[in-house]
């Protein structure tokens, strides 16, 4: 392993056009396995990820520079530059990053690499799993998927 500089990493793009943002993979570009890394850019007026909490990954975001809100437990939150903010693996690190500054919102979210993991989405009652790599990982996974809390079915359901 040797030191990686962002700026030599190439930035991945959102693909979708409700959540506009730039990243580069740090942690997984300096071979990284146990602890992920990403620098983000947040251009103004756009958001991150859906709000949403991890059940087996904690995450943390550190701002380095710009400023926003951080949406924690319903409330709005303004972060700035040397803020570190936690989201522990639980309903109480449901979380969502806007940029309502005028400049560019460039920080670092630091994450366990814990797999098996369920995502949970509270605005649009779902959650997303993954077995076989954690969130954020480019490796392949045995089981992935995302669906609406209420589909629940018996245990003995087609059996």
């Amino acid at each position: 392993m040797t030191p990686v500089n962002t700026r030599d990493l190439d930035w991945e793009r959102s693909t979708d056009e409700r959540a506009s943002w730039k990243r580069k993979r740090v942690a997984a570009a300096a071979d990284g396995e146990r602890i992920g890394c990403s620098l983000y850019l947040l251009p103004p007026g756009e958001r991150s990820w859906p709000y949403h909490y991890h059940t087996n990954n904690e995450e943390a975001m550190y701002v380095l520079s710009g400023s926003g809100t951080v949406r924690l437990d319903d409330e709005a939150h303004p972060v700035s530059p040397d803020d570190y903010v936690a989201f522990p693996a639980d309903e109480s690190g449901a979380h969502r990053v806007v940029n309502d500054g005028d400049e560019p919102l460039r920080y670092l979210v630091i994450s366990t690499m814990s797999e098996p993991d369920v995502t949970v989405y509270p605005d649009s009652e779902k959650f997303g799993v993954y077995v076989g790599a954690p969130p954020g990982s480019d490796e392949g996974r045995s089981l992935e998927g995302y669906y609406r809390i209420g589909d629940d079915v018996d245990y003995w359901t087609d059996e």
